[in-house]
């Protein structure tokens, strides 16, 4: 399954990211998640969740789907 979450900002941080898409529910458990098992960003494995997301990036969230940034028109 693909989802577009989209941002009016220059970037999100994939934590923020995680939560807006109600994969995970607090801040705690996005960083257990984040730590223990990861996701991947454009083909690579990320452990951050302050890893800053730009429109066009696309996250592989395990069991959640992926996950495309876009851009909000103005």
């Amino acid at each position: 399954m693909k989802e577009e979450i989209t941002i009016n900002t220059e970037f999100i941080t994939l934590g923020q990211l995680i939560k807006l898409a109600n994969v995970l529910e607090t801040g705690g458990m996005i960083k257990t998640y984040l730590q223990d098992v990861g996701v991947i960003v454009n083909g690579e494995k990320e452990h951050r969740r302050g890893r800053k997301l730009y429109p066009g990036d696309e996250i592989q969230i395990e069991e959640a789907g992926t996950i495309i940034v876009g851009r909000e028109k103005d």
